[in-house]
């Protein structure tokens, strides 16, 4: 079997990435994390908030922070508290930064709205309930790219897929029942389009399933890996899970989506009894392995052939990590080459605390090479669609400062060099006419002007409301310095949205004045 510390010969721009912890007063403090022995990550983090799991007296709660609110934590910090049992899960809606789901030991799942301004009392209403499992919710997952679509499993067997794009408040039937586990469902992964996903089981198998259908494509027996967490590696093709061996050391395995039944490779880790987390980060092609339990990180870089798996570095720490989070990349600090951020529990302290992954470079100006385009704040599909059996990737964005973070650009940015290379040729080819038709045709110019303009009504109002980070004149003026900050953070989210519509505005203009161009040469040649 191929090992895969061996990375003498490798050249790799993430060879030296480092984890950063960060300094006391970047952390929080004085968090009642939640004692529950559980194996879940117990944080969801995205770039307006940190949520955490926590400990309290009947039922079940969680707290949400703003993410710039560091420091100790107000014992009287108000909570998210309507579930009757503990909870067990917490995940952020990938493309609404103020919409949360939780799932409980009360076997129900809910999605809170959490308000723009500070919280000042426990939320105890939730925005939608969804009640179909007879037994606890161990675990949800968001659809990666269509719109409102949620998974939940539970101690019942069953995966159930949820669609929220409807007004009930109360939703007791799940759109899909997946019926295919014989036992607990300790881990769900989606692969980039979210048309499969993978599971891990309690009966010790991989499984691959389409969940529209509800078939499983691929089911893996294994006998010597017992798994018990599963992950897409993005679009490589490649499943990798972490689990135990059969003398319980903690182990490590890669496998091919298409044929599961021996695994690529597999690596004993060590002794220790703790969980493995993995994480995956398709831009950077690194996988990082968090211990629960220990206070060490892994990091592996990806490659598509022998030995698949590199060992860069270990990010080692004396405080064990309980549970951990993880910023979505739209929210990492780009001009400290920043590639990865976690958010490690630390209950024994009470403390949460960021770890940066960076890349060392001199240079201040922004890295291109280790930044390339990545998943933004925008679905690619509806709820609809996607039931529908329609198949799309995320929509891309580019993390340059000021080009735009949370939009979609990249629906218009696509096609723009090819129209342009044609566009040159024709131009060369038949000199002075095209203005001259440009000009004959302004009833069209006008016609898909007034498109443009209604097309682009529809996404700002929704976007005020929905993935805007926060609407600046709902707010009372700021009180205190940390109100301030915020105030301050969300000026410049403001800012940047305003920036993102011009461009995308001058980017519409100028596909539309392609178009048009291109239209006039195919008519002029006829």
């Amino acid at each position: 079997m191929v090992m895969s510390w061996h990375p003498q010969y490798r050249s790799s721009k993430f060879r030296h990435v480092y984890g950063k912890a960060a300094s006391k007063e970047k952390c929080y403090d004085c968090v009642p994390i939640t004692r529950n022995v559980h194996d879940n990550h117990f944080c969801a983090v995205n770039p307006h908030f940190i949520a955490v799991v926590t400990e309290c007296a009947g039922g079940g709660a969680f707290l949400v922070i703003p993410i710039h609110q560091t420091g100790k934590l107000d014992p009287h910090y108000p909570k998210i508290c309507g579930h009757k049992g503990s909870v067990l899960d917490i995940k952020w809606n990938p493309f609404n930064d103020f919409v949360i789901a939780s799932c409980s030991e009360d076997a129900t799942v809910k999605i809170w709205d959490i308000p723009k301004h500070l919280l000042t009392r426990n939320v105890t209403s939730p925005k939608k309930e969804l009640l179909g499992h007879v037994r606890r919710v161990g675990l949800i997952e968001w659809h990666p790219t269509a719109n409102n679509i949620l998974f939940s499993s539970g101690y019942d067997y069953k995966i159930m897929i949820w669609n929220l794009d409807t007004k009930e408040a109360v939703i007791s039937n799940p759109v899909k029942i997946l019926d295919a586990h014989k036992d607990v469902v300790l881990s769900m992964s989606f692969n980039t389009d979210g048309s499969l996903l993978a599971t891990a089981c309690r009966d010790r198998k991989i499984r691959l399933l389409d969940p529209r259908a509800g078939t499983v494509l691929q089911e893996a027996s294994y006998k010597s890996h017992r798994v018990n967490k599963v992950l897409f590696l993005g679009n490589v093709k490649k499943l990798f899970s972490t689990g135990t061996s059969r003398w319980n050391n903690r182990q490590i395995a890669l496998w091919d989506q298409n044929d599961l039944s021996v695994p690529l490779l597999e690596e004993d880790l060590d002794g220790s009894s703790g969980l493995l987390f993995p994480f995956y980060d398709s831009d950077t092609h690194m996988l990082y392995v968090v211990g629960k339990g220990d206070g060490n990180i892994r990091y592996y870089e990806i490659s598509p052939e022998k030995p698949y798996l590199n060992y860069l570095m270990e990010y080692r720490s004396h405080l064990p990590q309980k549970g951990i989070g993880m910023m979505p990349k739209r929210g990492l600090e780009v001009s400290a080459c920043e590639i990865f951020r976690f958010y490690k529990l630390i209950p024994t302290k009470s403390l949460i605390e960021p770890i940066s992954m960076i890349v060392p470079r001199r240079s201040e100006s922004y890295q291109e090479d280790i930044y390339p385009l990545t998943t933004g704040a925008q679905p690619a599909l509806t709820a609809q669609e996607w039931l529908n059996g329609v198949n799309k990737g995320p929509l891309l964005v580019s993390l340059r400062p000021g080009s735009g973070a949370v939009n979609s650009l990249p629906q218009f940015l696509e096609p723009e060099p090819l129209m342009k290379t044609t566009d040159l040729s024709q131009h060369q080819g038949r000199g002075g006419r095209m203005p001259l038709e440009d000009m004959q045709k302004p009833s069209e110019i006008e016609d898909s002007r007034k498109q443009l303009k209604v097309e682009e009504k529809l996404p700002k109002n929704e976007q005020m409301c929905l993935s805007n980070g926060f609407d600046i004149f709902e707010c009372p003026p700021p009180k205190t310095e940390n109100e301030l900050l915020q105030m301050f953070y969300r000026q410049q989210e403001e800012i940047r949205r305003l920036r993102e519509l011009v461009n995308q505005r001058d980017i519409q203009i100028k596909q539309l004045e392609l178009e048009l161009r291109n239209l006039c040469m195919d008519t002029g040649s006829y």
